[in-house]
């Protein structure tokens, strides 16, 4: 049996299939409805004018929610499938940019020989057709558009890459390996980790753009130790400057995003042990006031949540791969 050293070297991002958990419970002023597709694994979400999108890796498909509620498969279908960890790769996201629909497309398959379309941001034209804007990525797991320019996490670089529309692209900031102390390791093998710091990789997942900064969501590696997880931001322009920690002590945050009074919210995928994994019920959202510190849990008790979207000013959604899309709306003061 390999130690848990070892594991740690060779992990990296897991998305283990989703199993049943008890239902997510929501803050006070808030309404929760939610929705199950079973066999489903969904990932992105975003808004493509009064319509919902979201991406599906079970069945690598797009789907679009209709004005009756329901979903409906759409486009091509991307390869899909596990990676060599175990995860699922597939379309991990897809954003309107122009006449296009813009997806981030994961690595390849283990079961599958490389294509063109893997590994890369991948551009949907009106007439159905696909072309790569660029594949020169290991694992783009999200990005961000602001005036015709792309931010891109790739996941497996531990990297942020700014791509212009014709492809050309520069690294933007690459992230250090993240310490985890003796104390926090030795909780999870106490005969392995004795008088020294360990670490692991940064993993970017989720990002989101304000203010003229970019804000990261730092996952790490496994073993994925409570409160590990961080967020960080830098300017769009740049510079030799290290990222600035915004918030700390978060369990393997997965996808940020920014309300509509200014608030930050963060996604927690969920805390991790050793024998089961990610904990069924332990995933949250979180609503926080950089300003003050101040957190508020907005959404918890979820298992293996995804991605997160303002829809509006009331209204929230939340995807997990156990095919659950959650839908958050904030009930009007009397």
């Amino acid at each position: 049996m390999r130690s848990l050293r070892t594991l740690i070297t060779v992990a990296g991002l897991l998305f283990l299939a989703a199993g049943a958990a008890a239902d997510p419970v929501v803050a006070p002023g808030y309404r929760l409805e939610t929705l199950s597709k079973p066999g489903a694994a969904f990932s992105g979400l975003s808004r493509d004018g009064g319509t919902l999108l979201v991406t599906d890796l079970a069945s690598g498909r797009l789907q679009r929610r209709e004005a009756d509620g329901k979903l409906v498969a759409f486009g091509p279908a991307f390869p899909h499938g596990l990676d060599v960890i175990g995860d699922p790769t597939g379309p991990y996201r897809v954003v309107r940019v122009g006449d296009a629909l813009v997806v981030a497309q994961g690595w390849t398959p283990v079961d599958a020989g490389e294509g063109p379309l893997d590994h890369a941001l991948v551009a949907i034209g009106d007439d159905g057709n696909t072309r790569a804007i660029s594949a020169d990525f290991w694992n783009p797991f999200d990005f961000a558009v602001a005036n015709g320019t792309y931010y891109v996490i790739d996941s497996a670089r531990n990297s942020v890459e700014r791509m212009q529309a014709d492809g050309r692209k520069q690294t933007l900031m690459t992230f250090r390996r993240l310490k985890q102390e003796t104390t926090a390791l030795q909780q999870l093998s106490p005969t392995e980790f004795t008088d020294e710091s360990y670490e692991v990789d940064a993993v970017p997942t989720g990002i989101a753009l304000r203010d003229g900064r970019i804000h990261v969501a730092l996952f790490g590696g496994f073993p994925f130790l409570d409160g590990a997880g961080k967020v960080v931001s830098a300017p769009e322009t740049g510079g030799a400057a290290s990222p600035r920690v915004d918030v700390e002590d978060l369990n393997a945050p997965v996808a940020i995003a920014f309300d509509t009074d200014g608030g930050m919210l963060v996604l927690e995928h969920g805390r991790y042990e050793q024998k089961e994994g990610f904990l069924k019920g332990s995933g949250r959202l979180l609503k926080l006031d950089k300003t003050t510190g101040t957190r508020q849990t907005v959404l918890e008790g979820l298992t293996r949540p995804v991605a997160v979207l303002v829809w509006d000013e009331r209204r929230l959604i939340v995807s997990e791969l156990a095919g659950n899309l959650h839908f958050l709306t904030r009930e009007s003061r009397p």
